[in-house]
């Protein structure tokens, strides 16, 4: 027998274990089945499970295990990313607290000390994701730096140099002045941060008092000018261009540019223009050939190319002494406050310069335009279909992408320096040794590039570099192209695109046909979550207090396709009352003596309400079915909740009941085993969203099962037969009808009222007889019967289908006090609506307010319309009265 309790704690990692000592995640390369695959997009080896992995993992997993059980060879393959700078700075944190550093190691002792790390500790995240119930293929789980990947690494590289779609030129970067190395734009934490906006004059050559004034958040960049824009419409300064101004404090002259980059209406309307420090300006400065200034060093000091005077200051002190010799020269205009978007390095937490360096870039327009025609042609689609936008926005804007670190922990790039700083790339020193000697005529010394290459160049490769590539493997054959890609938006250019580029470009296939964009995971009054706001849930605290599989089924249902999802931790509540729900309805049929059958078909039960409930479970099978094709999994968790809550337990359940208790053993004997059937068929509907309970439940309500549940069948249901439905959903809508009404009447629940049935047919006539007892019972009615003229005072009348039901209440409420109750109750909602219709009503407050304050508005407004509505449909039939 169940227990009384369910107890996830002592369930799920039992379960977790057998199914990981049984091989039952692992996909089978020589089945006959049709292949389903997934790539699991491979979290930071430092990472630790956030509300968002959880989100991520468990959509992919709930895909997974169904597709498992409809008999598809299911591989999710599983990794961890070696998230170079990450890795570096946990390490080296590690170390200081040892008074060491890198240098101190030296780089190979270094890279030793990291993998030794990474052997200890780099396990964390894998080892929650099983916490989740995740079921990817662990016996393929990869790693970025393991040897295949880097060999993939290594032949990526040398081949995109070698057809000329990798190349070293000098051009910005995003530099992170603290890490000493090029970062990427995901690494780049954009804050609003309080400063100043600074107008200064630049005098004219030639024309004596005339100056250009020019707008800046950061005076310290124009030591490093090299030109002033303004737009070529712009009549205010249609003469001066082609002049000269002198640079203030350099005595440098820099001209001034027609450029359309310069905004009339912002500003003075003229840009000074720095192209060494700004990606804006160095585009402007490559249109009209201007000089590249790098005024700054790797530690974002002033450097030799400024006025002796500023060399060796920090920027800032810099920006404090240009500052004021501009206001001793007469040359500052004025300085107001300005909010600006600042940009800070996400691990070191120190402004990011633009900054002009040596490094290695891919010709990523190239490479993106086959990416962009494969979504535009429909091979790869995104869902929603609107993330198409935001792709193609990047893609066709793609700039050219900077794929060096100035790191030591990553694949260090497969390039060799001869003698006078000609590079040799191959993929191993042998062969580049062999094409330098051969290139200078005799035996040189190589020294190797230090850098090494941008963590997602490596993780573009995932797709098939996981599969085996370079080498033609059996799995790459069977899982390339994969079936679905799921993410979230934040990566659609950083990674997404980039397999899209890479896929395509080496194996002549897109990498996946859908891309499933998940939706974001915010608190309960809809803001990011965020260690600084205090208002992160932390997932495994969510999975100790309700069990995994509530806190899946939550996060399945909030699950809506283009919208946030709220999370409270009183939804996680909720749906682990589910789960004791399916708990205590599974122990209810136990103790009914409720157990499968071998081959029982429901599809031939005498009893309507057996046939009817086989009905109900393929309706709502074929909805799941539909909802997870679609990647609607809102829609699916809640149509397997409501059959699993109400049709099954609060209906089917209650139906049964007499049954059970009566004494047609034969009725009986056939309730039983239809019970148990339907139950395991549920546990099979929830099994990809509930694993756990599920495999419990699948375990203890048969004494032997061929299969556990992970590796059954999934159901394949046929029952049609249209009188049952009809019928029983009859009887389900008249008590549920009946019910409405007393509940908005304010009915005591103990209270029993005669049940008048008005203009009955045939059909509903012999109804009413055949469930006569079930009516009396769930609808607390003293007595039924069917009339042919209404009482015209003291009763409510309630539609359904052909008759009027009449429900006497005189005598049982007072009328009078219940209208009044009503009235006052749509009169505070009426007043809490209009509130709200003010507030939305208000452009300013719309404007100003933050956009989930705006949403929860509007969800209170709608839930109190719909309140509105029931209580002015209970006073309406009252005053019928």
């Amino acid at each position: 027998m169940l227990d009384k309790t369910y107890r996830p704690g002592e369930v799920e990692p039992k379960h977790y274990q057998d199914w990981e000592n049984a091989g039952v995640f692992a996909a089978q390369c020589d089945s006959h089945a049709a292949p389903y695959t997934i790539m699991m997009p491979p979290p930071n080896v430092t990472g630790s499970l956030h509300m968002g992995h959880a989100l991520t993992f468990t959509l992919q997993d709930v895909l997974i295990r169904f597709h498992r059980m409809i008999g598809r060879d299911a591989l999710w393959q599983p990794g961890t990313d070696h998230a170079g700078i990450a890795t570096q700075m946990v390490v080296e944190r590690q170390m200081a607290g040892e008074g060491l550093t890198r240098h101190d190691l030296g780089r190979q002792k270094f890279i030793e000390r990291v993998w030794q790390w990474k052997a200890e500790s780099g396990g964390t995240i894998t080892r929650q994701l099983r916490r989740l119930g995740a079921s990817p293929d662990w016996a393929r789980e990869r790693f970025t730096m393991d040897e295949g990947l880097s060999a993939a690494v290594r032949k990526v590289f040398v081949e995109l140099y070698k057809q000329g779609l990798i190349y070293r030129d000098k051009r910005l970067v995003n530099w992170d002045p603290k890490l000493h190395t090029a970062i990427s734009d995901l690494e780049v934490e954009p804050r609003e941060v309080q400063g100043s906006m600074w107008y200064l004059n630049y005098p004219v050559e030639g024309q004596p008092g005339r100056f250009i004034t020019v707008a800046t958040t950061r005076p310290e960049t124009m030591l490093g000018d090299s030109g002033v824009a303004v737009h070529p419409d712009d009549e205010r300064y249609q003469d001066l261009v082609g002049q000269f101004v002198r640079l203030p404090l350099v005595d440098r002259l820099i001209p001034i540019v027609a450029d359309e980059y310069s905004d009339p209406e912002k500003g003075t309307g003229a840009v000074k223009i720095t192209p060494a420090h700004d990606f804006n300006d160095f585009e402007v400065g490559r249109r009209h050939d201007l000089a590249l200034i790098n005024v700054l060093d790797l530690n974002a000091k002033i450097n030799e190319n400024a006025p002796e005077r500023y060399q060796g200051l920090d920027r800032y002190d810099a920006r404090k002494q240009i500052v004021a010799e501009f206001e001793e020269l007469g040359l500052l205009v004025k300085i107001e406050p300005h909010t600006l978007q600042m940009p800070y390095g996400d691990r070191s937490g120190v402004v990011i310069e633009p900054w002009l360096t040596d490094q290695w870039f891919v010709d990523a327009a190239t490479l993106a335009k086959p990416a962009i025609e494969a979504v535009e042609t429909g091979k790869t689609r995104f869902v929603p279909k609107h993330w198409e936008n935001t792709y193609f926005e990047w893609m066709r804007n793609i700039q050219p992408w900077c794929i060096s670190r100035q790191i030591w922990w990553g694949h260090q790039v497969p390039a060799w320096y001869g003698p006078d700083g000609k590079f040799f790339v191959e993929q191993t020193v042998e062969e580049a040794q062999a094409a330098a000697d051969a290139h200078y005529g005799q035996p040189v010394e190589l020294t190797r590039d230090t850098d090494v290459l941008d963590t997602w160049f490596s993780s573009a490769l995932w797709p098939f570099s996981t599969l085996g590539w370079p080498e033609q493997t059996p799995e790459l054959d069977r899982y390339y192209p994969t079936d679905v890609l799921v993410t979230g938006f934040d990566i659609i250019f950083f990674w997404v695109a980039r397999m899209m580029m890479m896929g395509i470009h080496f194996m002549g296939d897109v990498p996946f046909k859908d891309i499933y964009i998940h939706p974001l995971v915010r608190d309960e009054k809809g803001q990011k979550m965020s260690k600084s706001k205090g208002n992160v849930i932390d997932p495994l605290e969510l999975v100790d207090k309700y069990g995994c599989d509530a806190l899946r089924f939550t996060l399945m249902a909030l699950a809506a396709q283009g919208r946030d999802i709220k999370l409270a931790e009183g939804r996680v509540e909720g749906y682990r009352n589910f789960a004791t729900k399916l708990w205590n309805a599974a122990r209810f049929c136990q103790m009914n003596d409720c157990a499968p059958v071998e081959g029982f078909d429901p599809g031939v039960a005498k009893e309507t309400v057996n046939r009817w409930i086989a009905v109900k479970l393929g309706e709502a099978t074929g909805r799941i079915i539909q909802a997870l094709d679609g990647y609607r999994f809102n829609d699916a968790a809640n149509a397997a909740y409501q059959f699993v809550w109400n049709t099954f337990c609060d209906w089917y359940l209650e139906f049964a009941k007499p049954i059970f208790q009566g004494t047609d053993e034969a009725a009986k004997a056939e309730t039983r085993a239809t019970a148990a059937w339907t139950l395991d068929q549920i546990l099979h509907i929830l099994h990809p969203f509930m694993p756990f309970i599920t495999e419990e439940l699948w375990g203890q309500l048969a004494e032997t099962r061929a299969t556990p549940l992970i590796s059954s069948q999934w159901p394949s249901l046929r029952v049609h037969d249209a009188e049952a439905e009809a019928e029983m959903d009859w009887l389900v809508k008249l008590i549920s009808s009946i019910r409405a009404v007393r509940a908005e009447m304010n009915v005591p629940p103990s209270a029993k009222l005669p049940l008048l049935v008005k203009g009955a047919s045939d059909v509903t006539r012999v109804r009413l007889s055949t469930h006569h007892g079930i009516i009396a019972q769930m609808a607390r009615a003293a007595s039924i019967e069917a009339i042919d003229e209404a009482p015209t005072k003291g009763a409510v009348q309630v539609v359904v289908d052909e008759a009027t039901i009449v429900l006497p209440l005189a005598g049982v409420i007072d009328l009078d006090q219940e209208k009044a109750r009503l009235t006052k109750e749509i009169a505070k909602l009426s007043g809490e609506i209009d509130k709200v219709d003010k507030k939305l009503g208000n452009e300013a407050f719309v404007a100003k307010a933050r956009p989930e304050v705006v949403e929860e508005q509007r969800e209170r407004r709608e839930e109190w319309m719909v309140a509105k509505a029931k209580l002015s449909d209970a006073l309406q039939r009252l005053s019928a009265v």
